[in-house]
């Protein structure tokens, strides 16, 4: 089974979506699973992770509704405030959801101290003992405190978003790689191919200016921690689906095919535990 870990669905409002800039308008507009799935059967791909893009629990339940109405949508990674005194009540109430499989927060936004606090950590440890997973939404200024933030958890399965968002445009991989390389070590911590595209030159990126990082992740987490992800709708300010697709196709041309299983689909099912 091929599957693309992370991609995101929304009905497009300016107040719940104001991180779209102008310089993205082309996603200025509503993005949902009849958009996507032609896009999923042209490149071959089974299912898809639906990710959270906003922070509510309106989000979490939007997404879990569209997974039922929709059997390809295989999991949802929702929101919840890690940090409410409420956190036992909300996670009690999703508890006989099958569909939602993990969390996120947009850590890229806050200090990375943020994610430090006594009352986060204590979230994440809610999390694993209620089976769920999270996905750390960083930038390489935030790898530091994650490995902190790791360490204190060390039952939890974390997955990087998008590489930590490297500086792909600057070619920037020697401190990242000395950042990420640490996470790397850690049995539990998965990381996604994906947003590459968006952090490259959006206008003139090439496979060359990519592979280095992939290389790097490759040789770091090994293919039995690495997932597709195509960042849609977001990549479209930088390529297509299928471009975004054709990169990863072309870098894991390389590999074996059970290596080329593992990043098109087996990390993925394994890590959300979805059978």
């Amino acid at each position: 089974m091929k599957v693309d870990s992370h991609q995101h669905f929304w009905e497009y409002d300016p107040n719940r979506q104001d991180w779209i800039t102008d310089d993205m308008k082309r996603i200025r507009r509503n993005f949902l699973p009849g958009d996507l799935f032609p896009l999923l059967q042209d490149a071959k791909i089974d299912g898809c992770i639906a990710v959270q893009a906003e922070e509510s629990l309106r989000e979490t339940d939007f997404l879990i509704d569209l997974a039922q109405q929709h059997e390809w949508i295989l999991g949802v990674v929702g929101w919840a405030d890690l940090g409410s005194d409420g956190l036992e009540e909300v996670l009690e109430n999703y508890s006989e959801n099958e569909h939602l499989v993990g969390f996120r927060e947009v850590l890229q936004s806050k200090d990375p101290r943020y994610m430090l606090r006594e009352e986060f950590i204590r979230g994440i440890h809610k999390l694993g003992e209620k089976g769920y997973c999270y996905d750390l939404l960083t930038f390489p200024q935030h790898l530091e405190a994650t490995l902190e933030l790791v360490k204190k958890c060390p039952d939890q399965r974390f997955v990087i978003d998008h590489l930590s968002k490297p500086g792909i445009k600057s070619g920037a991989w020697k401190e990242w790689k000395k950042l990420i390389s640490p996470l790397a070590e850690r049995e539990l911590v998965w990381c996604k191919l994906s947003g590459m595209v968006t952090e490259a030159d959006w206008q003139k990126w090439t496979y060359e200016d990519l592979f280095p990082f992939l290389e790097i992740s490759m040789e770091l987490f090994g293919p039995k921690r690495l997932m597709f992800g195509s960042d849609w709708p977001v990549c479209l300010v930088a390529g297509e689906y299928e471009q975004v697709f054709r990169v990863i196709e072309e870098f894991s041309s390389q590999l074996s095919t059970s290596e080329q299983d593992r990043i098109w689909g087996e990390t993925a099912l394994e890590f959300y535990q979805i059978s």
